[in-house]
């Protein structure tokens, strides 16, 4: 596949803010219809890449191309293409659905502006709603707002930074069946997330810490590089069992997942010879398929801060 046939194209994005470099060298290919992941801990630099990818902060460094255009010198052009969903609501609170959505064409210039806002009212099923004020909406419908928001101007490339923060599971699952027809339809997406199950329904992820790109790929490519083995115990005394192992030679992490133990680590014999001792019936261990999760905890453990 040709450069040109990439949604984003970029290669040794670095952003610095006085010593501190919070975007490292990052390279990312993005497939145009492609839901792409973005995750990490906060302050690892996600916010800062999307911001210099729509033209919104001018990197320090870096090549490539967004849309087909140069992501450094045509950035104005960019904005124009792409839909920017921001971790918190932005939007005016006392103005209705409807005024927000015609104020967000009005800045778009979008062409036949009253069409426009009835087809985005219509398309995230708030055509009922629209004389509701923004500010008296639950999460799940702000949410849908900034959705429909994000769209009006019909964009080739959403980025959404980290969408379904303190929404519940069902308007969480919502979004994400409409984010999938929307990609269905040829629209592409850079996704922020720290839910390991909106991770799972990307089409590729990347992991990003302290400003460095550690991972990427699809999410059996993901968890296969992190090189983890993983046992997982139940039984009685877990927290007790967990005091027991952290720290021992072999084993990297001992995590609680629900009534379960997860005990990793990337050296498998050392792994085993640290946690044989403990398999004495006391407790019922299973050597599993490590997870996203233990993936990611991993490597958060195993990254430099970029503050020390």
């Amino acid at each position: 596949m040709g450069a040109s046939e990439f949604a984003i194209d970029v290669h040794g994005v670095t952003k610095t803010f006085g010593a501190r470099t919070v975007v490292n060298d990052i390279a990312m290919q993005v497939r145009p219809g492609e839901i792409y992941g973005f995750l990490g801990p906060n302050g690892s630099g996600k916010t800062t890449f999307l911001r210099m990818l729509c033209g919104l902060l001018k990197p320090d460094a870096g090549s490539g191309h967004c849309l087909g255009l140069d992501f450094r010198r045509e950035s104005a052009e960019i904005k124009k293409r792409v839909g920017y969903m921001t971790q918190k609501f932005s939007f005016y609170e006392d103005l209705t659905i409807e005024e927000n959505l015609d104020f967000i064409a009005r800045l778009y210039e979008v062409p036949q502006r009253r069409a426009a806002v009835d087809k985005s009212l219509e398309r995230l099923g708030m055509t009922g709603r629209r004389t509701q004020l923004a500010g008296t909406l639950s999460g799940g419908w702000k949410q849908r707002l900034a959705l429909s928001a994000c769209l009006i101007h019909e964009p080739q490339l959403l980025l959404l930074d980290e969408p379904t923060a303190g929404v519940d599971p069902k308007a969480r699952r919502d979004f994400w069946e409409e984010i999938h027809s929307l990609a269905a339809g040829g629209l592409t997406f850079l996704i922020t997330t720290h839910y390991m199950d909106e991770a799972s329904r990307c089409h590729r992820l990347a992991y990003i810490a302290y400003g460095n790109l550690l991972v990427s790929g699809t999410v059996a490519e993901v968890v296969k590089a992190g090189g983890l083995t993983t046992w997982e115990v139940t039984g009685d005394n877990l927290p007790a069992l967990a005091g027991k192992l952290r720290g021992r030679s072999g084993v990297e992490q001992v995590v609680a997942f629900g009534a379960t133990l997860h005990v990793s680590g990337r050296d498998a014999e050392k792994l085993c010879a640290a946690v044989k001792p403990f398999m004495t019936g006391a407790q019922c261990w299973v050597k599993i398929e490590s997870g996203l999760e233990d993936v990611f905890i991993s490597l958060m453990e195993t990254a430099k801060d970029n503050f020390s």
